[in-house]
Parts: structure tokens; sequence; C-alpha cells
């Protein structure tokens, strides 16, 4: 049994209220253990003797149960063998929270501290579920979004007056899509320039684990 297939059964007889699973992940070849942990890395694997511990969480704080499945599928396509044991397993917090903002809500906020010079700005809708990311790319289509591997998330541009990106007009008329469709998403505004001046370009590139963007 493969190891993403080994986690989907450790994942249906996990109680219904499950908040964290803590996973030890035993690699059978012994040389290919860096291999894994390399693999694993977004899900910042911990070492307990031999073993490769894995946490994966329900809902927020670290790797979902669907991107898990994405990583140990990974390691079966590298042919690289093992058994999962769950190790921990914690129950839901019930915890008083604030409310997640909606996405429109969220970017007024954001655009309200923004400075008053602002020109571009690079911005990221981060998805609840994986579930969401097809419907959630096509309600955010006009503003050109790129997905972020291993992640449900979405990055965009935004240009305030010129420049590549889409207005901030047509960022949140896309944001109250989201919202009116009920799909949950934190936004997070990961950079901004001001005053920028685009001389025969389209405008600034961020460069972000050496990919521009």
């Amino acid at each position: 049994m493969g190891l993403a297939e080994q986690w989907r059964s450790i994942r249906a007889g996990l109680p219904q209220d499950w908040g964290e699973a803590k996973l030890d992940v035993s690699i059978s070849q012994p040389d290919r253990r860096s291999r894994a942990a390399a693999l694993l890395g977004p899900a910042s694997p911990g070492r307990v003797g031999d073993d490769l511990r894995v946490s994966v969480y329900r809902a927020g704080g670290g790797i979902g149960p669907d991107q898990a499945d994405k990583l140990f599928r990974k390691l079966d396509e590298e042919r690289i063998r093992g058994t999962i044991s769950l190790a921990d397993v914690g129950e839901r917090e019930e915890r008083q929270e604030a409310p997640r903002l909606a996405a429109a809500e969220a970017w007024d906020r954001a655009e309200a501290v923004l400075p008053p010079d602002w020109s571009d700005l690079l911005a990221e809708v981060d998805l609840a579920s994986s579930d969401h990311l097809s419907r959630a790319a096509l309600l955010l289509a006009p503003l050109n979004p790129s997905r972020e591997p291993d992640r449900s998330a979405l990055r965009f541009r935004v240009a305030r007056t010129f420049g590549y990106g889409a207005s901030p007009q047509m960022t949140r008329r896309c944001l109250e899509r989201l919202d009116a469709e009920g799909i949950p998403a934190r936004l997070t505004i990961l950079r901004v320039l001001s005053d920028t001046h685009n001389v025969a370009t389209q405008g600034p590139v961020w460069r972000l684990a050496g990919k521009a963007v």
C-alpha cells in the first residue's frame, strides 16, 4: 500500500471532531530518508528517531488533509516506500476566535492602510479548502491569478493607476464574487510599492523564491 493510500485510510478513521493528526512516517529505504524529508518540506517534518513526524491540521495551522495527500503522492511517484502510523490525534479546539472577514471587506481594510501613493501590490487569497480552488480561480479570472504550489492559495497583482495588474475596483468586485458564493478566503497583501514609474515596461517585477512575479 502506498503512502498516500495509507494516509487516506488513517484519515477515514479519524474522529469527526479531529483537529490535528500527528503522523510518524517510517521510510523503508534509509538512503531515501533525506529525499522524503525534502518532498515533505511544506509540512515542516520533524525527526523522532529514524522516523519523520508530520502534523496535519483539519482547518488552519499548517498543511491540510488534501495537501498531505498530495505530498504523500509525490513520495509514491518517486517510489519511496514506507509506513505511516498515527502517533496522536487532537480534537478541534473550541475557541472564541474573531470571525473571518469577508474577502471584499478584508480588501477594504487593507487598502485603507496602504500608503497614499501606493502604485503596485502583490496579494494572495488563501482558501480554506482545495475543493474551492477551481471555482475560486474562475471567479478571480479577471485578476489573472496564479496557483501557489502545494497550497490552496492564489496570488495576483493590483496596479492602482497603470501598469500590469488589475485595478483596485476590479479586485474588489472579484473578491465580492467569492463572498457571494460563500467561498472562505483569507486575503493577505504580500508586497507593496509606491510611486513607481513604468518606463517602456509593464511595471515592476518581484522575485520570490527565484521566480519573477
